[in-house]
């Protein structure tokens, strides 16, 4: 467990994210390394049983950390300063994964009769196995969502010659990109990262268009924390949209994106607040967070969307994205989905088809009701008594 405190010291303090200060990290760092002290203080005199579950269940999460932050930085780069510390605490994990084990097995008690020790037993592993889905996986999926090891950027063939670019987001990041210049008036932001969008990016520069490709923070040479579900990532895409607005060979209402998997997800949350990304074409868009999966179509029934994996994921208490009504009249945070079904089907704006969802009519607008051209129409023209 000490290994655990100094991985989470060394990576939250010592060796953190260019472009990070500590204070951003104060309770994702201090809380866990002081719990990863407590238990290591109390360790010692635990009873067996409790040892035994104290080690198997920091042991795995240790591992974890140790292979997303230590081992895989070796794989794809080279050994740096602050992967050491990660290896030593997957090594420590493992070595606490044998020594519970262990102690599990000579502490078991075999003074009991048969049908009341495997009943005990039946139970205990009842009661370990909702602790293990909802509480060791969900925190090792914190950990590999959250601890990426940055790889190389190695040059690419976009078709044309390209400039680097540096961006700064709103909250102070500095990104790191390249841009194809335009040949006709239109740019695209292919996102995220300067690797997997490049036959997209090819593509596109072929047919003239200024291709922008962007590192999202915490990946390749940007600064930042990374984040595998693209939470805190909008900044990246806006930081992306006024670059192109101010190059000279693009026009200000001209500007796409081309997301894939969450870079989709990200263009899409920023095109709902930002005008000046005129158009996105989203592919591998999907779910970031339990919040968006129960406003899909096709979700499942709540006691079984409790035990889906993108729950494991994050706590759900992400706001699910909602883009703003074509007429403007509410808020990009409000949903844009029908509440009712229209009294007549003239009044639905579209013919009906395929299945549809089955809503409560709509109550009757009021005469005066905002929003109403057609009501407002008869009013402007109609004579008012008494006058000619």
């Amino acid at each position: 467990m000490a290994a655990a405190a100094l991985w989470v010291i060394d990576d939250r303090f010592w060796h953190r994210e260019p472009g990070t200060s500590a204070s951003d990290h104060l309770v994702s760092g201090l809380v866990p390394a002081a719990l990863a002290t407590l238990l290591a203080l109390a360790y010692p005199r635990l009873r067996p049983g409790t040892r035994a579950v104290a080690a198997l269940t920091a042991g795995p999460l240790m591992i974890v950390a140790g292979v997303a932050d230590g081992f895989r930085h070796v794989a794809v780069d080279h050994l740096g300063a602050g992967d050491v510390a990660a290896i030593v605490c997957g090594l420590a994990g493992a070595v606490l994964v044998v020594l519970g084990a262990a102690v599990l097995w000579r502490s078991r008690r075999l003074d009991e009769r048969r049908l009341r020790r495997y009943s005990r037993r039946a139970v205990i592993g009842a009661v370990a196995a909702p602790a293990v889905f909802f509480v060791v996986m969900p925190v090792g999926f914190a950990i590999v969502a959250n601890h990426k090891a940055r790889a190389p950027v190695a040059t690419a063939d976009l078709g044309r010659r390209y400039v680097d670019v540096s961006l700064t987001t709103g909250d102070g990041l500095r990104l790191a990109g390249w841009y194809v210049p335009s040949r006709n008036g239109a740019a695209v932001i292919a996102f995220p990262g300067r690797k997997g969008p490049v036959a997209q990016a090819r593509m596109l520069v072929e047919h003239g268009y200024g291709v922008l490709l962007l590192d999202r923070r915490g990946e390749g040479q940007s600064e930042g924390d990374f984040n595998a579900r693209g939470w805190g990532g909008e900044p990246d895409v806006r930081a992306a949209v006024a670059y192109l607005r101010r190059r000279p060979d693009v026009r200000g209402d001209r500007i796409g994106g081309l997301g894939l998997s969450v870079g989709g997800e990200l263009l899409l949350q920023t095109a709902a607040h930002d005008p000046g990304l005129r158009a996105v074409v989203s592919e591998g868009a999907g779910l970031r967070s339990a919040a968006e999966q129960k406003h899909m179509p096709d979700a499942p029934p709540e006691p079984i969307r409790w035990i889906a994996p993108i729950t494991m994921g994050d706590g759900g208490r992400r706001h699910p994205l909602r883009p703003p009504a074509p007429d403007g009249s509410r808020r990009p945070d409000e949903a844009d989905r029908p509440a009712c079904r229209p009294a007549h089907p003239r009044d639905a704006g579209q013919p009906r088809r395929g299945a549809q969802p089955r809503l409560p009519p709509c109550r009757r607008r009021d005469r005066h009701a905002v929003g109403d051209p057609g009501r407002r129409a008869h009013r402007r023209h109609r004579r008012r008594p008494g006058r000619v």
